[in-house]
């Protein structure tokens, strides 16, 4: 447990409790019946519960976390008081059990198409995410890490439309959102550079692609440009997410050279890097102006 570790750790916590005080507030607050109130607060609670989630993937993924509760899933004993001590897997699995059950409350509250939507993609994440301590021990393919991570963005993306758009269904919103077409393929494409070179290795320098993690990363890198190029052409729409998308370009060139440097543990560029693709979902589908 280093202290970087440490310190992203008490961040994301404040973030968890943040989800419950905010949620607790709306639902207090609100001049809506108890019923839509306590929705209200669900909602804007699961929405910060799925970004947590994800940034603490990435502090399992980059400090070397993958495996410390082995292929067990997906609970092990102590659990909690791992989880206490600083095992940021065990947290990721504890508030994965969170924002399930938050999910579940919305359903039977607001037994609506996006909740159901939104467990069924939690529950779809939960079983990819099973899958992803069998490729990192090399037991499945990269596919499966890919789509975990494409997942979890997908439930962050069904409550952040169900908190802000709530009359529009997922489906119809991303055939719409031209942005997040190659953001989500870039998504993909980097759990399966994770997945690909494996627990513990790295993708080595390269000028011609020789092995499949080099060829996967090559696609991701595309992606990422494509999404930055599409960004630039949508810029009057999008301007915030275009200039995270560029800093988010030169975030991965970094994270690759740490992945070469320290394939055990990257470090905190990780955590960064999922951050920025938060953000530019954010600041996409919100469509932030400076």
């Amino acid at each position: 447990m280093t202290l970087t570790v440490r310190v992203i750790g008490v961040l994301i916590g404040g973030m968890v409790a943040l989800a419950i005080g905010l949620g607790l507030w709306r639902g207090l607050t609100s001049p809506l019946p108890a019923r839509q109130a306590c929705v209200a607060g669900l909602t804007i609670a699961e929405v910060i519960f799925a970004a947590a989630l994800i940034l603490l993937g990435s502090i399992v993924e980059g400090f070397g976390y993958g495996l410390s509760l082995g292929t067990r899933w997906p609970y092990t004993r102590n659990i909690v008081v791992l989880m206490l001590r600083g095992d940021p897997e065990a947290a990721h699995r504890v508030l994965a059990t969170a924002v399930g059950l938050t999910a579940l409350a919305l359903v039977i509250l607001d037994p609506a198409h996006m909740t159901f939507l939104g467990l069924g993609l939690i529950v779809l994440t939960a079983l990819f995410g099973m899958g992803t301590l069998y490729v990192l021990a090399g037991r499945a393919p990269a596919f499966v890490h890919g789509m975990h991570g494409l997942l979890a963005y997908l439930v962050f993306l069904t409550y952040l439309l169900l908190q802000n758009l709530p009359e529009v269904h997922l489906g119809a919103y991303l055939t719409a959102a031209i942005p997040l077409h190659p953001l989500l393929l870039a998504i993909f494409m980097g759990g399966m550079v994770t997945g690909q070179r494996g627990f513990g290795k790295p993708i080595e320098e390269f000028l011609h692609p020789r092995r499949a993690s080099q060829w996967i990363f090559v696609v991701h890198g595309l992606a990422a440009l494509v999404t930055v190029a599409t960004l630039g052409w949508l810029s009057a729409a999008y301007p915030v997410a275009f200039g995270l998308a560029l800093l988010q370009a030169a975030v991965g060139f970094f994270l690759f050279h740490a992945v070469n440097l320290k394939p055990k543990s990257p470090g905190v560029m990780v955590v960064f890097h999922q951050l920025m693709a938060l953000l530019i979902t954010c600041a996409v589908v919100l469509q932030w102006r400076w």
